[in-house]
């Protein structure tokens, strides 16, 4: 009998688990991974334990296994086999959808031989088939050790005997090593020069003990690592890092440290401790005992806990087990992995280096979970969730790569019924960024072995990928241009498979099909291509352009000059947040009579606006800071707003900032602060709602960047399920503009079909 089995089924201990299930069903034959991904298996045997093989491979698979479909063949051949056997890869079928595994956490017997065994006692790149790296040292199909970054490490005899023994633990992991043929530490000084020390992770517990920065390489890519409590250090990334406020993520050795000085409910547990190790945003507690360095501006903290032998131990050395671990790179930049970039970029912060002589084939972030009403909600999908497969209803006539927009961009490539969604790659407004985001392009398309018969892009004329996709548009049959808050729905309703919804898609901005700035939208989608804008936030100047995003008293002028009175003298009190002072408040009052201005529905903006407008943010420092910390501002906050005002399917966000103006010396900041962002939610939750009921769509979605605002997303839910409408939101794909190429492909594959 032949049998082919497809999915995730390389590098996850495949090949020894059916080795030892052929044996103990006294069967003959072999296993044998293929160029494609797949494996093949022969068996040789009696029915009934043909049956039982068949039963137990279905039922017992490995933990990181995943099938995707299983084929049996009656087998014709006249070859007898003695026994069971494990055959070198064949390289010879091109891939069609099989995917690596992403990497995982350590796992528990790793540890225990870490700390307890005897081989791999202190080695601090022990793993199996059930941890470890699995993508980042990968390098293509099939999944043997000569197509891994651990090629260029040889076997020592020991490791040998385990590999080929079926008895251990470690039979046929491909990745297999100890202390005398494995990678190493070193620690550097940041001139390049190694530091003699018994043990580099012992040592660079030292260092950090006495307020150093050290750039420590992991398996995605470089940290910068610094204690959690001595505010100096931090204060020195934050300068060259040129990240004046932007929350750094922290690592805590375990539940209980976390404990110490954060918020853990059980959901948040359970994420923290999954096999991915993502970093988890958490509401800090009364308890709160870390430098404020960390996250000046904000009650809540990103942490994760170690996911490799060597941040464990470190950790370990460490008082109160709690690091710095902020990405190794500068702004707008991806993560630096190699040992010479990283000395040639990072030796102007970094004291020190800790390093490793193991290559690192595919950068990979650390990935952000926010849970919001249970539900974790991935904000940046990097280490643990990438590369992420998403299945799609139906086959893609050819190959389609999708390139997202420009900021937390991805990208994916579908073909046939599947969407390989890139890792988060960042910004690519400079030169080294836009390079990164090219070379992964070519690595994936090669990865995968496919050749990009149409493209997918944002209809914005001047970002850059969409030049890109013009650029490449001679080598494809067509260029497919979606609008921007369209693909935001379609990567929802491709996440369930939908082609029917009424969709509440909020986002800072995105250019709309009018030629204005959208961003507060509602869409009836029918059939997936017939989406029809249905409603939307009331317009509001965009005074500045991209100055109004960055200082949000522009927003206010727009938003309120002529409806309340004493807006100036509110202005000119705040001057010290204009940075060209009067004549910016001038120039300012002067275009918002001129009417020389964009529009733009974006609820981003009128987040911002209101964050200033209450006192707690003046200047967006990075991505979303002026939303954020109003949401921050807002927990325990009530509603005290009178109901929305709607007029044809318009919110009057106006009407809202009015009342907050008229009204902010009588209410406390928080109440008002959670009160202003009820007032857009259940506004535009009622929209929604009236038009699914006329149209008789029975879901409702909510996507962009905004639904990751806990305070909107409750209070969202909540309308539409009361009303018995089933309402949606975002599980495996990023909301914001990291899952948008997902949305570009699905769109493109029924606009193919």
């Amino acid at each position: 009998m032949k049998i082919i089995i497809s999915g995730i089924v390389q590098g996850v201990g495949f090949r020894p688990f059916v080795h030892k299930i052929a044996s103990e069903c006294n069967l003959s034959g072999y296993i044998q991974n293929q160029s494609n991904g797949i494996v093949e298996i022969y068996i040789q045997g009696n029915r009934r334990d043909i049956n039982l093989f068949l039963k137990k491979i279905k039922e017992e698979k490995p933990i990181l296994a995943i099938y995707e479909n299983i084929e049996i063949q009656e087998y014709t051949g006249n070859q007898n086999y003695q026994n069971f056997t494990i055959r070198s890869s064949s390289e010879n079928i091109k891939n069609y959808g099989s995917s690596i595994h992403p990497d995982v956490s350590i796992c528990s017997e790793c540890i225990e031989e870490f700390f307890h065994g005897k081989r791999r006692r202190n080695y601090y790149f022990v793993s199996c088939t059930d941890c470890g790296p699995k993508y980042t040292i990968f390098k293509k199909f099939p999944y043997d050790r000569a197509n891994t970054t651990m090629k260029d490490f040889s076997m020592c005899p020991l490791c040998h005997f385990e590999y080929n023994n079926p008895c251990d633990r470690l039979f046929h992991y491909e990745l297999i090593s100890c202390k005398d043929c494995g990678p190493r530490f070193s620690i550097l000084n940041n001139n390049g020069s190694i530091v003699e020390c018994k043990d580099p992770i012992i040592y660079s517990a030292k260092l950090l003990k006495e307020g150093n920065i050290i750039a420590a390489k992991g398996i995605g890519g470089f940290h910068l690592i610094t204690s959690a409590t001595d505010s100096d250090p931090i204060k020195r990334i934050r300068i060259k890092k040129n990240r004046k406020k932007k929350p750094f993520a922290i690592m805590s050795k375990d539940l209980k440290s976390v404990r110490s000085f954060a918020i853990l409910n059980e959901k948040e547990k359970e994420v923290i401790t999954s096999l991915q190790r993502p970093i988890v945003i958490l509401e800090k507690s009364d308890s709160y005992y870390l430098s404020p360095w960390i996250t000046p501006t904000l009650n809540s903290i990103g942490v994760m806990l170690p996911y490799n032998a060597f941040q464990i131990l470190l950790l370990n050395h460490i008082p109160y087990h709690t690091l710095v671990m902020t990405s190794g790179n500068y702004k707008d930049n991806p993560i630096i992995s190699d040992n010479k970039t990283a000395l040639k970029n990072l030796a102007d912060c970094a004291d020190y280096f800790l390093t490793h002589n193991r290559e690192i084939f595919t950068q990979c972030d650390d990935s952000i979970v926010k849970i919001i009403e249970n539900n974790p909600i991935l904000l940046r999908g990097s280490r643990g969730f990438s590369p992420l497969k998403i299945s799609f209803p139906k086959e893609v006539p050819n190959c389609i790569l999708a390139l997202g927009c420009e900021k937390n961009i991805t990208f994916s490539i579908a073909y046939k019924s599947n969407c390989f969604l890139s890792q988060h790659i960042g910004n690519i407004n400079n030169l080294e960024s836009y390079r990164y985001y090219k070379s992964m392009i070519d690595k994936m398309i090669k990865f995968y072995n496919q050749n990009p018969l149409y493209l997918a892009c944002d209809m914005h004329p001047t970002m850059v990928t969409t030049k890109l996709a013009f650029k490449l548009s001679n080598d494809v049959s067509r260029v497919f241009q979606i609008q921007h808050h369209h693909a935001h729905l379609a990567s929802l309703m491709a996440e369930y498979g939908l082609q029917d919804i009424i969709g509440i898609i909020c986002d800072g901005s995105g250019y709309g099909l009018d030629g204005n700035i959208w961003g507060g939208e509602i869409f009836q989608c029918e059939n997936i291509r017939k989406v029809k804008r249905i409603g939307h936030l009331l317009e509001q100047p965009l005074i500045g352009g991209d100055l109004a995003t960055i200082y949000p008293l522009r927003m206010i002028v727009g938003m309120l000059m002529g409806s309340v009175d004493g807006i100036e003298n509110f202005l000119y009190s705040n001057l010290i947040h204009f940075p060209m002072g009067e004549k910016e408040i001038e120039s300012i009052i002067s275009i918002n009579k001129s009417r020389l201005y964009h529009k733009t529905t974006s609820t981003g903006r009128v987040l911002d606006a209101i964050s200033s407008l209450l006192g707690i943010c003046y200047q967006r420092t990075f991505e979303g800071e002026p939303a954020i910390s109003l949401e921050s501002n807002s927990i325990n906050g009530k509603d005290i707003l009178i109901s929305p005002k709607i007029s044809d399917n318009v919110l009057d966000t106006t009407y809202l900032l009015k009342f907050i103006f008229e009204n902010k010396n009588k209410f406390s900041l928080k109440d008002l602060a959670y009160s202003a962002q009820v007032y857009i939610a259940k506004g535009l939750a009622n929209i929604a709602i009236e038009n699914a009921l006329s149209s008789g769509i029975k879901v409702i979605g909510f996507s962009g960047g905004v639904a990751s605002n806990k305070v909107i997303t409750k209070v969202i839910k909540e309308e539409v399920e009361k009303r018995g409408i089933k309402f949606l939101q975002h599980k495996n794909i990023p909301p914001g503009d990291g899952g948008i190429s997902v949305g570009q492909a699905y769109f493109t594959m029924y606009e193919l079909l």
